[in-house]
């Protein structure tokens, strides 16, 4: 699986397990709705900033949010 299609994975996932909404979860995170439901639907290529926020919010590594081993 590719690393964009891991990150729409993972980070679906990690919201719905939070229970937050999109508008939640980027407001939470300091982004904007849009970027979120565009990662999610493999729209954007997130920057590295972008990346590392979403991570810091979730307790992982970037490495983690991009592994496709999972």
């Amino acid at each position: 699986m590719p690393e964009k299609t891991a990150l729409a994975k993972h980070l679906r996932e990690a919201r719905i397990l939070l229970r937050k909404s999109q508008v939640d979860f980027a407001a939470e995170c300091g982004l904007s709705t849009e970027t979120i439901s565009q990662i999610e639907r493999e729209k954007e290529n997130p920057s590295l900033s972008t990346l590392q926020k979403i991570a810091a919010y979730l307790g992982k590594s970037v490495s983690e949010l991009l592994d496709t081993e999972q």
